[in-house]
């Protein structure tokens, strides 16, 4: 059966509510999955009016009322918000609504009603003045969940890349890298794959320095102290692991084929090579949630600059449900 997808609306002074709308316009979306919003009815009935469709909004308290069938949005209303909000204007309100909605579609995976989350885009600093001082959508749901060994994972339907580190900078990732942590991202990347469906995946882990240290040549022995003893112990569990990689050529070799995602050791070493296959085709997932949930999003933001103007590109919505119902678990997405 195909799996329920809770979309959580994101920060409704962005473009999250038209993104949506125009992903769930396309029949080809509910032939791949049950797709649900969280959000508010008033902010979707007026997005629509911008966009120029007319779907019937189907509001429900439980996921059994949902009807999952093109040309009705359901959606869970939480009834948050009003024409207070105003499209690319930073909101208090809105950035407490985004977290609500977040909130809501977490109890739901929790209760087993969704197989995924997919977001749209929330807003830091309406986030803030909303009352929540998060830097985004994984931290809440690491606390959320209670969840300590996460990871970033990005898509493209050329490349996958997972994160040893992310939001800090260069020195600091560098520090933070240990063989435990890499450990941790190579066995995620594992089980993340392994419940898509892929057999026996293949990882490859990327170097810390340029050519990977060339065997001491550059760095002070990175690759040996914090990547090697955890290759080692994977690939002896019976992981299909090698590394570590010079950075400079394991991204094309993945495109090419050879690997099926490759773990990245800080920020933009990861970023960079996706964002330049195409923005508008890139997912950002959470993966390592407790109770194996799945959360992707638009690898974009708010865009306050063109939010309520019907433009908004709705390519990274289609995409990230599209890796949301793949990425659901087995034991899930088959019930």
């Amino acid at each position: 059966m195909k799996p329920v997808i809770g979309i959580t609306m994101g920060d409704a002074a962005g473009v999250g509510p038209e993104i949506i709308l125009k992903a769930l316009s396309k029949s080809e979306t509910y032939k791949m999955c049950r797709p649900i919003v969280i959000g508010d009815s008033f902010i979707l009935d007026r997005a629509m009016k911008i966009i120029g469709i007319s779907f019937v909004l189907n509001k429900i308290i439980s996921v059994k009322e949902a009807a999952f069938q093109h040309g009705v949005i359901d959606i869970i209303d939480l009834d948050l918000l009003d024409s207070e909000v105003e499209f690319g204007k930073v909101s208090a309100k809105a950035g407490a609504a985004a977290f609500k909605f977040l909130e809501k579609a977490v109890h739901l995976a929790k209760e087993k009603e969704i197989d995924a989350i997919c977001t749209a885009p929330l807003n830091k600093e309406a986030l803030r003045k909303g009352g929540y001082k998060y830097p985004g959508h994984t931290e809440i749901l690491a606390e959320l969940t209670e969840t300590k060994d996460y990871s970033m994972m990005l898509s493209s339907p050329k490349l996958k890349v997972i994160h040893l580190t992310t939001h800090v900078g260069l020195r600091k990732a560098i520090d933070l890298i240990d063989p435990e942590r890499t450990y941790k991202v190579i066995e995620l990347a594992h089980m993340t794959l392994s419940n898509a469906g892929y057999l026996n995946p293949r990882i490859a882990v990327c170097g810390i320095n340029p050519h990977a240290g060339e065997s001491g040549l550059f760095g002070m022995g990175e690759e040996e102290e914090k990547l090697l003893p955890a290759i080692e112990k994977a690939a002896d569990e019976g992981i299909n692991v090698t590394g570590p990689h010079p950075a400079d050529t394991v991204f094309f070799r993945a495109v090419r084929g050879d690997f099926d995602i490759v773990v990245a050791c800080y920020h933009d070493q990861g970023h960079v090579p996706i964002k330049v296959l195409g923005l508008e085709e890139g997912v950002n997932i959470t993966v390592g949630l407790n109770g194996g949930m799945i959360r992707t999003s638009v690898d974009h933001g708010t865009a306050f600059d063109i939010a309520g103007k019907g433009i908004a590109d709705e390519r990274s919505m289609v995409a990230a449900l599209k890796s949301a119902t793949e990425l659901a678990p087995k034991e899930i997405k088959h019930n």
